[in-house]
This record gives C-alpha cells, structure tokens and sequence, in this order.
C-alpha cells in the first residue's frame, strides 16, 4: 500500500496518477483517507487518554480514602469510564477500517516512462531479440507433440485433479529438471541466494503482498487448518501461494534490516497454483495455462535510489536465459490498463511460439518501489537521514518451467518428431534429442 505520510505530503500526485490509470472513482478517496486519517489520530488520543484517567482516577480514589475524604464523585467517574472507553474504541476501529480499506486499495504511483493504455492491446514494444525463422513443416501443438511422444498425459491429470492440471514424464521431466537447474545455477553465479519457500500462507502476511480483494478470486484458499472456529473466521484464513514472490516478501515482514545488507538478492524455487488459468485459445490442451506449475523467480529487497537499476539488472537476467536457450523473444512495458495494483512498472517478457505465430508472456519483471514494504512494514536504518526508511522491492520471473517447455518445445521440435535439446540444457539432461521410446 501507499504509506499514509507520502499521500498527505502528495495528494495532488496520487490523483494524476489514478486518472492516468483511468481509476477516476478512487480519486474523492484520496482527500477522504487524508481526512479520516487525521480523525483516527484525534479518536486515539482521546481513547488513549480516558485510558489512562482510568489509572489517575484510582489512584486518585486511593488518596481519597487514605484522607478520608468523600469518593462517591470519583466511584461515579470510574464506573462510567468503561463506557466511555469502549464507544472511543467503537469510533476509532470504524474510522481506522475505512482508511484500511481505502489504503489497501489506492494503486501504486506509476513511473514516468509507464506507457498510457486501456489494455495489453496497447503495451509498447522495448525491443526484440533472435530471428524468427519460417517454419518448414507443418508444427503440432506442444500438447499434442508431447502426448504423442508419451511425455505428458492431460486426460488422465484431467480425470483426477481437473482442466488445467497435467502429467508429465520421463524425459520431459529431465528437461525440466534441467532448466531448473540451469536457471538457478546462473542466479547463484550473480550473487542470488537460493530460497525454497513455504507453499502456504496466512492472510494476513498476504494481504501486504499483494491486493487481495482484487487477487483473491485466484487463489487457492484452504479452510481446514485443524482449527474449527478459525476455519469459520475469513481473517484465519490460509492460501497455496501464487507464486514464491509473495512469501519471500514476507520473510522480512515487520523487520529492520541494515543498509549493509542491502541489496538483498534472492532466488526462490517453488511450485505455483492458481485457480484462474485465462482465456481459452487453440492450444488450451497443454502446459501453457495450468493450475500447478513450477518457478524458479528472481527477488531483491534494496535501498530506494537502486530500485530502477536494479529493475533493469532483473531483466537482463531473464534475457540472458532466454538467449542461451536460443528461443526469441520481445520485450514490452505495461501500460497503465494493465499494469494491475503493486507494481509502479512492469515489463513482460514475450517468448516467440511459431506455431501460434505469435508472442506469448513466459517472464514477468517488477518494480513494486516501496508498495509491498509499507504495508509489510519493511525498513532499513538509512545513514544519511538517519531514519528508518521502507525499502523498495522488486520481483522477475526467471524461468515459469512450464511455459518454457512449451517454448522449447514449439521452437526445438523436428519433422522427424524429435525435440532438439538446447545446447546449454545438454549437460543436465544427459542427450542431445528427445525421442519417442
């Protein structure tokens, strides 16, 4: 969320940059949270202070009674207090709910460079890299290939767990071993520190990660957690994580970390479930839009003034591995219709699949600036200032295996209905073609 201190100090900017997103509705509610937030101030000085009358009043009663003095004014005083102090609580929780919730979904500021758009229709290319060779047979789909090769089976993952879930084997499995291997090899050489993450995670660490009245239709929420009462309580809840991104945020949540540390570079490694797979297309049958799948994601947590560096570092990354796979790839900047909430810009990395002859999303690169770290309550003491600062976080899929699989295998595969091993894949998968057994 935005920190309260930075929408006071700059209302007039929260409102240009909600009516360049085209979410004019939210603009009264910038002017309200600033409101509501200075009558929370006022209700919790008030409540605090009739808690604390209640502590001066019995002592006062004590001295009275020490003197033997008459008590019944202050008996009157005391025994009304509870009642005065709950109706201050009542007011101060209803206040402080609103500007919970308006907080919690006000976006964040956009940077400049964020290109102005009503959908993905009008994302602005950055660039391209490799040559996008004409076909000369006629392609399956990646489904269909792999299924005729006996290295995934949708049908049987379909009867057991649903659409959007898949079996895979064998040799498949090496590849994908492979690239996890690779993916992580590579981020390890560039200073990451790899991280496996819990798979689930309460509601509350999660509601600082991401919007999550807008993200939790989804998600996978699980209700049984051993506690019946707690079940019952939408606040108890847990959920499957998205995506490794969202616990490793967490990890530090409420912390203080020290400027030396930063930047910090993490490498997390994760399965991924989400119960929204997409629009449906020609190649639904595969690996491309599933409920389940593997990630291996690029994550840093730094000091403000390196966020934009450090976003273009995360990119070049995932370039990198793209590139040594040989598969081409566009790069676009998100506009402003489909940028989504936390991210103040995002770019995704295209992938070419010749069979659909077109680009298709397979990395996604973000600049959260200090969205996710304020409502985490993510510091670090600054030495210049001398004050505890939110850091900036940032987050860059390097490698979604499933996704790449169905690049490598649209781009790799041959007429004979054999798959080519990228050449940097060969050493983790032990063969140089993929054949049918």
């Amino acid at each position: 969320m935005l920190d309260i201190r930075f929408i006071k100090a700059n209302p007039a900017l929260v409102k240009k940059d909600l009516e360049k997103r085209r979410d004019k509705e939210k603009v009264p509610w910038v002017s309200e949270v600033v409101e509501k937030h200075e009558e929370w101030k006022a209700l919790k000085e008030k409540w605090e202070k009739l808690r604390h009358s209640r502590n001066t009043i019995s002592q006062e009663i004590n001295q009275l009674k020490k003197q033997g003095k008459d008590i019944s004014a202050k008996l009157k005083e005391v025994r009304e207090l509870p009642q005065k102090i709950a109706a201050a609580e009542e007011k101060l929780l209803k206040v402080e709910e609103r500007v919970s919730f308006i907080l919690q979904r006000l976006p964040n500021v956009l940077h400049e460079s964020v290109p102005v758009g009503k959908d993905d229709t009008e994302n602005r290319e950055v660039r391209k890299w490799g040559a996008v060779k004409k076909q000369l047979f006629e392609l399956k789909s990646h489904g269909e290939f792999l299924e005729g090769l006996g290295l995934a089976d949708f049908e049987r993952a379909t009867k057991i767990s649903g659409a959007g879930f898949y079996f895979i084997k064998g040799d498949l499995v090496k590849l994908e071993l492979a690239l996890v291997n690779f993916v992580t090899a590579a981020m390890e050489k560039k200073g990451f520190t790899l991280i496996q993450p819990p798979l689930i995670m309460q509601r509350k660490p999660y509601e600082g990660v991401v919007a999550l009245a807008d993200f939790e239709n989804v998600m996978y929420r699980i209700s049984d957690n051993g506690d019946k009462k707690s079940n019952e309580n939408e606040k108890e809840s847990n959920y499957l994580i998205a995506t490794s991104e969202h616990p490793l945020a967490a990890m530090m949540m409420n912390e203080t970390l020290d400027e030396s540390q930063l930047p910090l570079k993490f490498c997390g490694i994760s399965s991924c479930f989400r119960r929204e797979i997409g629009s449906h297309g020609v190649d639904t049958r595969g690996l491309f839009r599933v409920h389940q799948f593997n990630k291996v994601e690029q994550f840093v947590f730094c000091k403000p003034e390196d966020s934009w560096k450090l976003h273009e570092e995360l990119l070049k990354n995932a370039e990198e591995i793209l590139q040594q796979l040989k598969i081409p790839y566009r790069i676009v900047n998100i506009c402003t219709g489909d940028i989504g909430t936390v991210a103040a810009k995002k770019y995704d990395i295209e992938a070419w699949f010749p069979r659909q002859d077109a680009y298709r999303e397979v990395v996604s690169c973000s600049n959260c600036t200090s969205y996710q770290a304020a409502s985490l309550n993510i510091r670090y003491n600054n030495s210049k200032s001398g004050e505890k600062e939110f850091v900036h976080t940032l987050n860059c899929t390097a490698a979604a295996t499933s996704r790449m699989l169905a690049a490598i295998v649209e781009n790799f595969q041959n007429k004979d209905r054999t798959i080519t091993v990228p050449e940097v894949l060969v050493p983790y998968v032990g063969k140089k073609f993929i054949v049918k057994k």
